[in-house]
């Protein structure tokens, strides 16, 4: 089966396998995509496209994914994880690719420290399968200190922004930690289409 749009070789340096996000632009930024075992908070408002940057995430072609949905429509192929505790979620989990939209939802709904719990078993599961979980989590929903407890558990923190000048939308995406690597020092402009999000494949420094 060819697998090279989906996972890069490894390294010569023996660093871990990359994972595709299901974005060019961003696939070039983190030289290669996710690294393979890690967790991925996406954060922003609900118009800046997350719900997008996770979606493509999922539906890479010719891998298995779990897409676990609480607060929205549920689509063919995903789980209705309205009703499920937390606890409940890993079970659900099959396959290289999972979502969890929304974790705001989960700390809304169960408290934060709850939330962290689940996000610290996931990790551990997500290290040990070799998959990667992505959780979105809306701006201006959470406290500072929340924001900095959930950005703290995660991987990766990739934000995606919305700004409006005059009468244009500009949109950025961000990728502001990498565990155990330096961020890239730059933003990724990007537009919604009707396939989804489309990044630019030359990025500009911040």
């Amino acid at each position: 089966m060819e697998t090279k749009s989906r996972i890069a070789d490894v390294s010569i340096n023996g660093r871990p396998k990359k994972r595709s996000t299901g974005i060019v632009g961003l696939n070039l930024l983190l030289e290669g995509g996710f690294p393979e075992g890690s967790i991925i908070m996406v954060y922003g408002t609900p118009l800046a496209g997350v719900d997008l940057a996770a979606m493509q995430f999922w539906k890479v072609e010719g891998e298995e994914g779990t897409y676990l949905m609480n607060d929205g429509d549920v689509e063919t192929g995903m789980v209705d994880a309205d009703e499920l505790h937390p606890e409940m979620y890993l079970p659900q989990m099959i396959g290289g690719r999972i979502v969890v939209d929304s974790f705001s939802t989960i700390v809304i709904k169960y408290g934060i420290d709850t939330a962290l719990k689940f996000l610290r078993l996931a990790r551990d599961e997500m290290r040990k399968r070799k998959a990667n979980m992505m959780f979105i989590v809306y701006s201006n929903v959470h406290t500072p200190v929340e924001m900095t407890r959930i950005m703290r558990a995660a991987d990766l923190v990739v934000e995606l922004k919305t700004d409006v000048h005059q009468s244009e939308i500009e949109r950025t995406l961000a990728v502001h930690k990498i565990r155990d690597a330096a961020a890239p020092q730059r933003l990724l402009p990007f537009i919604i289409t009707e396939h989804g999000i489309e990044a630019s494949t030359t990025s500009r420094v911040v």
